[in-house]
């Protein structure tokens, strides 16, 4: 890591005054501000470089030496998720690295498909695109209310980034500072964990986890001690970021709920500077907007406690074929919509993408679950295909033996758009029709990824938390993926995402009085307060608005949002 140096402050000063701050007086006292700002926070106010930039010869413009070794690590760990993360200025989907709204692409990408193209890199001016030119690598609540009030007094906006599991671009920012949460580690488990101020209860079992703690880190924890979480489906994830403030889905989440119905406290920065804890018995309003409201419009996160579960033995059923006839593809997924309203009413959670399917189940056993998925390992047999149902001890037992080679890819450029389903598609014979004809209509541009990860059983108390209810409602949270390549133009980028609108657009005629995932929504989703939170949304600006009185936190499309013409959103595409 390089640290800030006086002269970089000086010049940034420079660019940051004429990009974007109108209050400080000149560049000499913001670059006053920033020698302050990294006196305050212990010298961890850092400058921040593109992941690939040790490949390329010519950096901004100037001629600068590359770094074989540096640059064989990356190209050797391009898609590693685990690699990445280490790495500020490396984000899981790279096209946010980048000014996307640049005629030509303005970053450091290599070929995703082959990291040691030449054409990507040689002779290649890399720019640092869409990064924040500098970060504070957090561990402290001081550090992150040193950056508040220095965004106060300068104008500098923030931005927030956690791991850069980001499929809109909401942890980066040209021309911020960003917030790099990396130093909240803390895991701990209290079978009688009593919400802070809450001094006649309840007690819950409960974990809790700072904001740094990976994912696949808080399964090996609990099964350590004989429980379950629920959290996401990569080894990579922040368990207490993002993941849960969206809302959270899971494979477990038809019997368990979201990851925001398991949360039972929250510690949080407010963007007013105050260190807070949100629960049942304090600040329940901010408690409410942080279980679903997303992103970091309402502070920064420094840890999250969570109900868990016993250890559940589980059943999997991993199913896949190849197809052959020209409508295999169709037929398997009428199969699946077909069965998938009996299925979520077993409590069937899992994944769908193309011919192969990977659920689990924590209520039947082998027996039953065998029965349960005759129809479509019938459907794979017949297609000399393969099926596992084998009954595994525990959740970590599962996510170590199949996640972590079906967890989602990270280096290639993908971008989603997606629709919760409701039951109504699946319970009906004109639901199914309607559907299974959209699903057979759409697979010429791409096989839609399928997560069956609703809480569909799971009864919670309405209100409490500020995702969409459609949610409640929904047994299918549909995917259609979208892939840019390092070399397009912006008129490429931007005829794919157009492209790719039409075809969520039609998703989104077939359900409209439904929803989306906040994590895992379109880019340009048209309607996105009712598509993320519904009728939540009124009640979550006025929180907004009471904890972050002069705006100082915004991301695309969060509550609150300033809009696209804002100077923070410059490098997005206008469509």
């Amino acid at each position: 890591m390089v640290g800030v140096h006086v002269a970089f402050l000086l010049a940034y000063a420079v660019v940051a005054v004429a990009v974007q701050s109108a209050s400080a007086s000149s560049s000499s006292s913001l670059a006053a501000a920033f020698t302050t700002l990294n006196a305050t926070v212990a010298g961890k106010l850092r400058i921040a470089v593109p992941f690939e930039r040790p490949c390329f010869s010519i950096y901004q413009g100037e001629r600068v030496r590359t770094n074989q070794a540096a640059c064989n690590a990356v190209q050797d760990n391009y898609t590693d998720p685990t690699f990445r993360v280490t790495h500020f200025g490396s984000y899981m989907l790279p096209q946010w690295e980048t000014c996307q709204a640049s005629k030509r692409t303005e970053g450091c990408l290599l070929d995703s498909s082959d990291p040691s193209n030449l054409q990507a890199f040689a002779g290649v001016d890399c720019r640092l695109g869409n990064i924040p030119p500098y970060y504070i690598e957090v561990n402290s609540v001081s550090d992150i209310q040193a950056a508040l009030k220095f965004s106060k007094l300068t104008g500098v906006r923030l931005s927030v980034k956690n791991k850069g599991h980001d499929y809109k671009g909401r942890s980066s920012g040209k021309d911020t500072l960003a917030l790099w949460t990396t130093g909240f580690k803390h895991l701990s488990h209290s079978s009688q964990f009593t919400p802070e101020g809450c001094h006649h209860g309840p007690t819950y079992d409960a974990i809790t986890a700072g904001s740094s703690v990976f994912t696949q880190d808080v399964y090996e924890f609990a099964d350590k001690v004989n429980r379950t979480v629920i959290a996401g489906y990569h080894q990579t994830v922040g368990f207490s970021g993002g993941y849960f403030l969206g809302g959270g889905h899971s494979i477990l989440s038809p019997a368990y709920g979201l990851a925001v119905d398991r949360v039972v406290q929250v510690k949080v920065v407010t963007p007013d500077g105050v260190y807070r804890t949100a629960n049942e018995c304090q600040n329940q309003d901010l408690f409410f907007a942080l279980r679903g409201g997303g992103g970091s419009a309402f502070g920064v996160v420094v840890e999250s406690t969570h109900r868990t579960e016993p250890t559940v033995t589980l059943q999997a059923a991993i199913i896949k074929f190849t197809p052959t006839a020209s409508d295999d593809l169709a037929q398997w997924y009428s199969l699946t919509v077909n069965n998938s309203y009996q299925w979520a009413n077993e409590a069937w959670g899992g994944h769908i993408v193309g011919p192969t399917l990977i659920h689990v189940n924590p209520l039947l056993n082998n027996t039953e679950a065998r029965k349960s998925m005759q129809p479509a390992i019938d459907f794979a047999l017949a297609r000399n295909g393969s099926v596992v149902i084998e009954e595994l001890p525990s959740f970590l037992a599962f996510f170590n033996k199949y996640v972590t080679l079906a967890q989602a890819a990270v280096g290639p450029e993908l971008s989603l758009g997606t629709r919760l389903l409701p039951s109504k598609l699946f319970s009906t014979q004109e639901g199914r029709d309607q559907l299974n004809a959209l699903i057979t209509a759409t697979l010429p541009y791409a096989s839609p990824y399928i997560v069956a990860g609703t809480p569909w059983l799971y009864k919670g108390k309405p209100g409490e938390t500020s995702v969409t209810p459609a949610w409640r409602a929904a047994i299918w949270h549909i995917s259609i993926k979208v892939q840019f390549s390092w070399n397009n133009t912006l008129e490429d980028r931007r005829q794919l995402y157009e492209t790719h609108e039409e075809h969520i657009q039609q998703f989104r005629d077939l359900t409209p009085d439904s929803g989306s995932y906040f994590n895992e929504g379109a880019v340009y989703e048209p309607d996105y307060t009712q598509s993320y939170w519904g009728e939540n949304y009124p009640k979550l600006l006025s929180v907004k608005k009471k904890y972050d009185p002069h705006g100082l936190l915004d991301c695309w499309q969060c509550v609150g949002w300033k809009g696209p013409s804002d100077p923070l959103y410059q490098c997005y595409i206008k469509l």
